[in-house]
């Protein structure tokens, strides 16, 4: 089976950092000083820092070359300082149309329920910011049922009605209650009824929630059914007043504390994307998860309902908003740290190379240093897509060599079992981080070409050995053409990450001085990318031929096309790229006279 190889920092007691490379085919690290043409270079990854765990409570030691170390979270991120808390919500006048309305409905029809705006809305309000997506909490009726009778009530003042969707609950998959939802005032509301569930001894599963008889749970059943007690705070429509029935949930808010009503493992396997949730929450108000939470969520039964229990939809959902989100490392230090990476992350069960003890580690450290160049460059510089699937293509960089068979025997990569089985994302995410991990591979054999300060003798890759004859400056350009063309608008996200596979000369630094590496790493970047433009390259896969298919077919006196009009569409796209001033009939000249040098094809 082919090794793995994976480059990890060799921490020394000199001021000198030097990346080795160990191949794990035995288990037994072989060092050997990294060169600059190895493909599997990374970086030397610093795995320091302090993992979420306590000093007190330390993680469980990680094996192999990993022993020992923990992901590269500073301490000071989960240690927030007092949280500054609002003691009372401001209503923005959209939301005093959508409350007078509902309320309205209420007194109108006699219907005597009490409004509870859910959740993250209130969380949001107390903390000074904006939500937009409210959650109606309905203590005696459905959320269907009031959604009929807000359209009954607006029928009957002649205003239009609006279409009400309703997602059924599915226990199965830790989806415990219906929700309704409708469109008031040009914004989306969900209608909800409070939760009182019921379990069977020996199952996690409620017996009542997706049955029609009226029972329903209180305001504090409700809130104690919750997934954090900072997302457990309702605010009362009726009385206009924030309600904080677990009694904790505006104090946990104020100490930034990520915190479970109740017990956390009853909490988890109740709905075990509570644990996700948890994460996410934590890593984006930088709150400290409660040690019984941390225990909890590393809990083997806990980790086995996470990878059985919820719909892959539901995780890659969670996954998303981390990875979108202003904290993603620390969201995937606490996936790791919590023993879940390979639940979240699931791999098919026959894959190679192997992969080695502590690779989640690895997967979180390539995260962490392409989050940190992505940062020194600036975020703002690339769309939101391109950070988002720039960000998945570092996670799962230590994957790009590793492959499966699928049922044809055919070998795919593995990035693309985890997109489209482990998370049930989109194709196209698949293909394009796929996408990227071969171009990055591509790009670092010409980085040194294209920052070299002298006259480049020999220009030879392995991806494209064969081009027209043309002096080497051209044949730099017509390289980077293709490979520009390959990627297209994702090319500087390719050139971000094949900064981590290229090996970068650090002389003498302190261990300490994470910055130095990250600085030169950012000044190649800066290189590179100058040199593209300088190359008039920036938007290439724009380029039109100057020579079409047809007149290609009229040239070689051919009848239809087929690979050799396919052949010399690549060649004339060569001659175009070495020759960025030519015309189309200066294309056609070198056409032909090289046409008449071979013998003509049928």
């Amino acid at each position: 089976m082919k090794a793995l190889g994976i480059a990890v920092a060799a921490v020394s007691t000199q001021n000198t950092i030097r990346p080795y490379l160990f191949n794990f085919r035995n288990r037994s690290p072989q060092r050997t000083l990294l060169r600059s043409s190895l493909p599997l270079f990374l970086p030397a990854l610093k795995l320091k820092g302090f993992s979420i765990f306590s000093a007190q409570q330390p993680p469980p030691p990680a094996s192999g070359l990993y022993a020992g170390v923990t992901t590269m979270v500073e301490q000071s991120a989960y240690l927030p300082s007092s949280v500054q808390v609002k003691d009372h919500i401001d209503i923005t006048p959209k939301e005093e149309q959508i409350f007078n309305r509902l309320l309205q409905v209420v007194e109108h029809y006699n219907l005597g329920t009490q409004l509870r705006v859910a959740g993250g809305w209130v969380r949001d309000k107390l903390l000074g910011k904006e939500c937009y997506d409210i959650d109606i909490a309905l203590d005696n009726m459905y959320g269907r049922e009031f959604c009929g009778k807000v359209n009954e009530y607006l029928s009957a003042f002649g205003e239009e009605t609006q279409g009400v969707g309703v997602i059924q609950c599915n226990p199965d998959q830790s989806k415990h209650l219906e929700t309704a939802r409708m469109r008031l005032f040009d914004v989306w509301i969900d209608f909800v009824n409070l939760r009182a569930e019921d379990y069977i001894e020996n199952s996690r599963i409620p017996t009542m929630v997706c049955k029609y008889e009226l029972k329903f749970g209180t305001a504090k059943q409700d809130a104690e059914r919750r997934d954090l007690t900072i997302n457990s705070l309702f605010y009362n429509i009726n009385t206009r007043s924030v309600e904080d029935l677990t009694e904790r949930g505006i104090a946990d808010l104020k100490s930034g504390k990520i915190v479970t009503p109740l017990s956390p493992k009853q909490t988890f396997l109740d709905d075990p994307l509570r644990v996700l949730r948890a994460i996410r929450f934590g890593a984006r108000f930088g709150f400290i998860l409660d040690e019984e939470l941390k225990k909890a969520a590393a809990d083997e039964d806990v980790r086995v309902a996470i990878a059985d229990k919820i719909s892959r939809e539901r995780i890659g959902q969670e996954i998303d908003l981390m990875i979108s989100g202003d904290q993603p490392v620390k969201a995937m230090t606490y996936i790791a740290d919590l023993k879940s990476f390979w639940a979240v992350f699931s791999l098919p069960s026959d894959f190679e190379p192997s992969i080695p003890d502590g690779c989640d580690r690895l997967c979180v450290a390539c995260l962490d240093s392409v989050w940190k160049l992505l940062n020194l460059i600036g975020r703002s510089s690339f769309s939101d897509d391109q950070r988002r699937l720039c960000l998945y293509a570092a996670l799962f960089l230590p994957f790009r060599e590793t492959v499966y068979r699928d049922n044809k025997a055919k070998k795919i990569p593995v990035v693309n079992y985890i997109f489209r089985n482990s998370l049930k994302l989109k194709a196209i995410d698949a293909e394009t981080v796929i996408s990227l991990h071969a171009i990055t591979k591509k790009f670092v054999t010409l980085i040194p070409l294209l920052v070299s300060k002298e006259d480049i003798q020999v220009l030879e890759v392995d991806w494209k050995r064969d081009t027209i004859e043309v002096p080497i400056a051209s044949k730099l350009r017509i390289l980077t053409g293709f490979l520009l063309r390959e990627i297209k608008e994702f090319w500087r996200v390719a050139l971000l990450l094949s900064m981590q596979l290229y090996p970068v000369d650090i002389v003498s630094t302190s261990f300490s001085n994470d910055n130095f590496e990250l600085d030169k790493r950012n000044g190649i970047f800066k290189e590179v990318e100058n040199a593209v433009r300088t190359l008039g390259l920036e938007k290439v896969w724009e380029l039109k031929p100057l020579v079409n298919g047809k007149e290609i077919i009229d040239i070689l006196e051919m009848k239809n096309g087929g690979p050799v009009v396919r052949e010399w569409q690549q060649k004339l796209l060569e001659w175009q790229l070495a020759h960025p001033s030519g015309t189309a009939k200066e294309c056609r000249d070198w056409m032909e006279q090289k046409q008449s040098k071979r013998p003509r094809t049928e």
